[in-house]
């Protein structure tokens, strides 16, 4: 049977938390169906909650909590094909190894690898990329169990509409799980990680970006340096040359996080030294460059505790809200000691993704969890939306079915299909209620947190 529990829930960065009314374990899609079709039986809300690394309350419930975490196997490896099927449980990070085990690889992921592949997915988490998108792009197939029990499985042949909605689907349309992904051989990067002068950067962007398959760079607040970070592919066949492994231990390990939590506790308890730490910080950087498997290279440890807001805007619109950013934080008496993220995808078709449409820019903004961050993240959310920006769905924001409405040419046929679904509303919460507008007929229990 299905272990159950009547634990609460927290997310990683402390800003969302649920009570709900029991949580379950399933440890195979047959018990995961049993969940939902006992929580449907007694007119309960159910939400499927991963690694808990979305800021948002997008997972929470006072219903049944059904946590994923026992669906992380392998369902089936077709290396011939490229085409490796996982239960949706499994985080990022084992996924890797299971395909590295079978040398494959995914063709781009995000800078972090702890969350499960069907969270990732459906809150549209993507890293940066001249032709490659988010994880949700790289999406064959995928199965999920609707609101009343039923086990559908949909792609680009079959159901190509639900495959659409579903590949960042918020959890609204039904529990992923299983996912079929594309991949490929397994491939070895070159980094390459050069400070640069911000109007440098934005004065080659469109070079840096063409010349690089995937390039992000960090701006430091209350200066004007940057980090950037090129990753570009070695031909088959080539070896790895990691960084010593002191080297490795003081940029990956003590760096960017020992000492940089040290930096953000020094920041919350004297903020004025903030501009200064920022200054020195960024002038003691160095380049550095390397070559390593290539899930190696995209992902690396944040153990630093913080929340988030980002946003995706058309990349010609980057200029200007970057301006917007750095005038407001230098009026704003505001101070950052988190550099701001920069990346870039190109457009997808995927109804409710950010990049819908359009090449994108992302700029990620951050505050250490000892410091208030509303001011400073509805300062730049205000900056974005002037611009068109989309909002990450998986992090801080404050916009409304309404304004999404807007910036999401899809999303009222997302909502068509979600009211097919799951006409009674119980996969939603408050969270869904107000970016995709409320759900069933108000008649159901264990709504939300």
């Amino acid at each position: 049977m299905t272990a159950a529990e009547t634990t609460g829930w927290s997310n990683w960065a402390g800003t969302a938390s649920a009570s709900p009314r029991r949580t379950a374990r399933p440890r195979d899609v047959g018990e995961l169906v049993s969940v939902v079709r006992g929580a449907a039986d007694e007119g309960l809300a159910v939400k499927a909650v991963g690694a808990g690394h979305s800021f948002t309350s997008i997972a929470a419930t006072d219903g049944v909590l059904v946590r994923m975490d026992g669906l992380d196997a392998p369902v089936r490896v077709d290396a011939a094909r490229g085409l490796v099927t996982v239960e949706a449980g499994m985080r990022l990070s084992r996924l890797n190894q299971v395909l590295d085990a079978h040398g494959l690889a995914l063709t781009n992921l995000g800078d972090i690898d702890v969350q499960t592949v069907s969270g990732a997915i459906s809150t549209g988490t993507h890293g940066t990329g001249r032709s490659s998108g988010s994880l949700a792009e790289q999406v064959h197939a995928l199965e999920l169990v609707t609101a009343g029990g039923r086990l559908l499985r949909c792609s680009a042949e079959e159901r190509p509409e639900l495959f659409a909605a579903a590949r960042i689907g918020l959890g609204a349309l039904g529990l992923i799980s299983r996912v079929t992904l594309r991949c490929e051989p397994a491939f070895t990067l070159h980094a390459l990680e050069t400070p640069m002068p911000l109007d440098r950067v934005l004065g080659g962007l469109d070079q840096l970006i063409s010349q690089n398959e995937h390039f992000e760079f960090y701006w430091f607040p209350h200066t004007t340096r940057t980090l950037t970070k090129r990753n570009n592919r070695l031909p088959p066949g080539a070896r790895s040359r990691p960084p010593h492994r002191v080297r490795a231990w003081l940029d990956d390990e003590f760096l960017s996080n020992t000492l940089f939590e040290g930096v953000n506790r020094v920041a919350a308890a004297r903020p004025s030294l903030v501009p200064g730490l920022n200054a020195v910080s960024c002038r003691a950087l160095s380049s550095r460059g390397y070559t390593a498997p290539s899930h190696r290279v995209f992902t690396a440890p944040r153990r630093v505790v913080f929340r988030e807001t980002e946003y995706a805007v058309p990349r010609a619109a980057l200029p200007e809200l970057l301006a917007g950013v750095r005038s407001w934080v230098d009026r704003s008496g505001e101070r950052i000691p988190f550099p701001v993220e920069v990346r870039f995808t190109p457009a997808d078709d995927v109804w409710l993704s950010t990049a819908y449409g359009r090449e994108s820019a992302y700029v990620a903004v951050h505050q250490y969890h000892r410091l208030p961050y509303e001011r400073y993240f509805r300062a730049v959310a205000g900056i974005a939306d002037a611009l068109g920006g989309r909002p990450h769905w998986g992090k801080l924001h404050w916009l409304d079915v309404e304004r999404l409405r807007e910036l999401h040419p899809r999303l009222d046929d997302f909502c068509r299909l979600r009211a097919e679904l799951d006409p009674e509303g119980r996969l939603s919460n408050p969270y869904l209620d107000r970016v995709l507008g409320p759900a069933g007929p108000g008649t159901r229990t264990g709504g939300g947190s």
